[in-house]
């Protein structure tokens, strides 16, 4: 999880990116932020984070960048909340790569706002078109 978590250092923060999200645990505290800039069918072309987070928020964080190019929001919806009801025990682990290292947190309810953070902060950053 720790190399997970160093990979961040890969995706920087670029403010001047058009799109701007933001997502912070209640449980934990663990914000990101995220820029991003997309293509023209609307799906993820830039990506780039800033984390304050715990290690488990900072890997996740990583395996949500590491396939989030070309995808568009509907998709970051649907793998949240497949997230959402895998971590409550409502369902099965989500379709997305790299998620299965994640599974030893989920019995740590403290963490599962950390571990929802990438998520988060994209479908918020999408949402920040509708806003400008």
């Amino acid at each position: 999880m720790l190399m997970l978590a160093t990979s961040l250092v890969s995706y920087p923060l670029d403010e001047a990116l058009p799109l701007q999200g933001h997502a912070r645990s209640a449980s934990c505290g663990s914000s990101l932020r995220v820029a991003l800039a997309l293509d023209a069918s609307g799906a993820i072309d830039r990506i780039g984070v800033a984390a304050q987070a715990c290690a488990i928020g900072q890997a996740a964080t990583a395996i949500m960048l590491g396939a989030a190019k070309g995808l568009a929001l509907e998709d970051f919806r649907r793998a949240e909340t497949a997230l959402q009801n895998w971590l409550s025990g409502e369902g099965d682990l989500p379709d997305w790569p790299g998620l299965h290292v994640l599974e030893p947190a989920r019995a740590f309810a403290g963490r599962h706002g950390a571990i929802l953070l990438g998520w988060q902060a994209v479908i918020n950053a999408f949402s920040s078109a509708d806003a400008a």
